[in-house]
């Protein structure tokens, strides 16, 4: 068998996509948000990793340490307000106990969810965390507007209708559906498709990201990419799982892949070499750092 010449190897790599170099980014600002060649700096519920997660102090800092998105989990109170909380439970950050859906928003405001940071992590504490109360979306988003980039978890609910219900109302009030597709000011992600899939046909024009759970390495089919596809942006999963292989196969199925939650650098540089389109993190200030290394190196 005749072998190739290297012209010929090359422009098949190219035409394929299936060389990924090792720094595939362009970092003009010319570039849309969800471009592949634009890498993303998700602030992890805010800069979590310096101040009490989903609390105001955690989005500013995420906002002056260059993180390109929000990141927000979406709970609903027993009264039907959108609240930012991780967690089904408020055990582990206040000294309450119960699910989020169980109080009135009017009673989680009475809740203290910004001292347990300050026991947790003594060397971070600052007295301005305490007593940080729980808030609403419309409250993250009369305070930045459309300064920041907002990046919305649906979790898990008895209730999702009603939260996809209300979530796209306080979209469509603050002007937040996009007017063409995939426009990068909001994206909705979910570990549950059939979430996705419902927001997909009401509002075809919302970046999507499909969240995958894996508890062994990751691995994914080339039909499960195509059904992805079919209303997706992107795909999340924890760093953990991930592999070059994997990286390169939803890169060349044309999706975007948002790994979380990463807050070593090494592990930042090796992800970005890898390809991945972003990164999740408690410290957006250590993955701007990483980005500009690497573009001086670039």
């Amino acid at each position: 068998m005749q072998k190739k010449s290297l012209p010929l190897i090359l422009l098949s790599c190219i035409l394929l996509t299936s060389c990924t170099p090792d720094f595939p980014f362009n970092f003009g600002d010319d570039e849309p948000l969800l471009s592949p060649k634009r890498f993303l700096n998700v602030a992890h519920r805010g800069a979590s990793g310096h101040a009490p997660e989903h609390t105001m102090p955690a989005y500013e800092l995420g906002k002056e340490m260059n993180g390109d998105y929000f990141e927000i989990d979406l709970q609903l109170t027993k009264d039907g307000h959108i609240v930012a909380m991780h967690d089904d439970y408020i055990d582990r950050i206040s000294e309450y106990s119960g699910k989020v859906d169980s109080y009135t928003l009017e009673e989680l405001k009475q809740i203290d969810i910004g001292s347990w940071f300050n026991r947790k992590y003594p060397q971070r504490a600052k007295d301005e965390y305490k007593n940080q109360n729980v808030l609403t979306l419309e409250e993250i988003i009369d305070e930045f507007g459309t300064d920041i980039n907002y990046y919305i978890e649906i979790k898990k609910s008895k209730d999702s209708d009603k939260i996809i219900e209300k979530l796209l109302n306080v979209l469509e009030e603050y002007d937040l559906i996009p007017k063409r597709k995939n426009s990068g000011q909001v994206v909705i992600q979910s570990f549950y498709p059939e979430y996705l899939l419902e927001i997909h046909e009401l509002e075809p024009n919302i970046p999507l990201v499909q969240l995958i759970r894996y508890r062994k390495r990751a691995t994914i089919s080339k039909e499960k990419l195509e059904t992805i596809q079919k209303y997706a942006v992107g795909i999340g999963l924890n760093h953990r799982r991930l592999s070059k292989r994997y990286v390169r196969k939803v890169r060349e199925a044309g999706l975007l892949i948002h790994p979380y939650t990463v807050n070593k650098k090494s592990r930042m540089k090796k992800l970005i070499r890898w390809g991945v389109t972003g990164i999740f993190t408690d410290f957006p200030d250590r993955l701007d750092d990483v980005l500009k290394e690497l573009k001086v190196e670039e």
